[in-house]
């Protein structure tokens, strides 16, 4: 993995320009119904233990917390040190081993109040994310967007229930609690990112999920199994059954999905690009 600490947010400026023409689509497009179709895979370089991809751009961390960002068809280091790390349309967020948060802003880890263990950014333009006590909790698009110092607020929102793991998209979020039981939380708007007031419960079970910037769904069992969900649309946001993607059996450890590709880590720390 290539080693580069002079990485800045303004390099990425034509990527996120082709996600706007894109990935973030009137909502009317994002309505289409998801489907899955077989994968291809291409083994990338490195190895690591958490990935997430969004607005056109790869971020991961290895087993030593370092950070990478993927482009030129090879990872780039980033400086800093972070245990779990995510891109979407509210930047580049992540959080450290002691659960402090932070923004990538100008190419600078800044320091936003608060604890998190895991955190999303895949929500329209808002961040969301859980504690060590399992507690759910969104930031709105006035507080991600506009976060640039240390000194700007951050008002978390707490939602209800415990969640060891959630994700958001365009018209909905997915978590998984300690039971790998999984629920959805719906009517979520970059304004209002609690959504609705109960949980959904969904059949099966989930170790981790990851929402894409088209709303697909996609999980990880605990026997390193990968699922999409089938049918989501604004419509059906829940969706209507699970399906098994057929690569990596009993291998993956994590997934994340975004502008056709889905990008799997396995349990061996290898990482696997795969695409329709």
């Amino acid at each position: 993995m290539h080693k580069d600490p002079a990485i800045t947010e303004s390099y990425f400026s034509e990527e996120r320009d082709m996600y706007l023409r894109t990935a973030m689509l009137p909502f009317a497009l994002l309505c289409l119904a998801t489907s899955c179709f077989a994968f291809s895979c291409k083994q990338s370089p490195g190895a690591l233990v958490q990935i997430d991809v969004g607005a056109g751009q790869v971020y991961g961390v290895n087993s030593d917390d370092d950070i990478f960002t993927w482009y030129g068809q090879e990872w780039h280091q980033v400086t800093g040190k972070l245990t779990h790390v995510t891109v979407g349309s509210a930047g580049v967020w992540g959080v450290n081993t002691h659960n402090q948060i932070y923004k990538l802003v100008a190419g600078d880890w800044t320091n936003v109040p608060g604890v998190l263990k895991q955190i999303d950014a895949g929500g329209d333009q808002f961040v969301a994310g859980v504690n060590k006590e399992n507690s759910p909790y969104c930031l709105l698009k006035k507080n991600t967007i506009g976060y640039t110092q240390a000194s700007d607020s951050a008002n978390w929102v707490q939602l209800p229930g415990a969640m060891k793991y959630y994700s958001c998209g365009p018209i909905s979020c997915w978590g998984v609690n300690h039971n790998d039981e999984i629920y959805v939380r719906k009517g979520v708007f970059p304004n209002a990112c609690s959504g609705d007031v109960d949980w959904q419960h969904i059949s099966g079970s989930l170790s981790m999920i990851e929402v894409g910037s088209d709303g697909s769904v996609y999980g990880v069992n605990s026997n390193g199994d990968i699922y999409q969900r089938s049918s989501v649309s604004c419509d059906l946001p829940e969706g209507e059954s699970w399906s098994q993607v057929p690569v990596f059996a009993g291998q993956a450890k994590h997934v994340s999905y975004d502008l056709g590709h889905l990008w799997v880590v396995l349990k061996s720390g290898d990482i696997h690009d795969c695409t329709k």
